[in-house]
Parts: C-alpha cells; sequence; structure tokens
C-alpha cells in the first residue's frame, strides 16, 4: 500500500515528514530519507501494537434532486419565465455596458 507523505524542510536543517489521516504522523529528521525512515518505524510500531488498516465500502448515496426532475413539465408559468429568462440574456448581450 502507498501513502501520500509530505516532505518538508524545517528550521536548522532538517525534514519533516507528515502523514494525513487516519495516519496522522509526523516525525523529524536530518536528511529527507531519514525522515522517512522514522516516520515508517512510527507506523510499524503502531500497527505491531494492534491498530489496523481497513478498507471501508461505503454505498453510493442518491441524488436527491432527481426526485425534482421535471416537476414545472407542462407548467405555463415555467415556460413563460424561460422565455422571460431568454429575453434578459438576449438583452444584456447586446448592451456594451453590462460586463
Amino acid at each position: 500500500m502507498q501513502i501520500p507523505v509530505l516532505i518538508e524542510p524545517i528550521a536548522g536543517n532538517g525534514y519533516r515528514a507528515s502523514g494525513g489521516e487516519p495516519l496522522a504522523l509526523s516525525v523529524e529528521g536530518a536528511t529527507e530519507e531519514e525522515a522517512l525512515n522514522k516516520l515508517r518505524a512510527q507506523l510499524a510500531s503502531r500497527l505491531a501494537g494492534g491498530a489496523r488498516l481497513v478498507p471501508l465500502e461505503v454505498p453510493p448515496q442518491g441524488n436527491p434532486w432527481v426526485e425534482c426532475a421535471g416537476m414545472f413539465r407542462g407548467d405555463p408559468l415555467f415556460d413563460e419565465w424561460q422565455q422571460a429568462i431568454a429575453e434578459n440574456r438576449r438583452r444584456a448581450d447586446l448592451d456594451p455596458d453590462v460586463p
């Protein structure tokens, strides 16, 4: 498994290696390689202590807006509203003062 690790220089000519949640670990070392090795060792220690990384399947959620689709079909007020929007867009496109 691969995880993203942030390596950044720190004051004192060293480096910090950090992982994000759920592996919120952070170590410092004189070199990038030393910092990565320390991070690797810290993670191995947590796993040896009983921590586990497991996948969790999350079922997809439905889109709540789908229920609203088509609710104005055949409504004359909706059609009139759409025509007013189109006319306002045409006027705005012709007006040089409208950004």
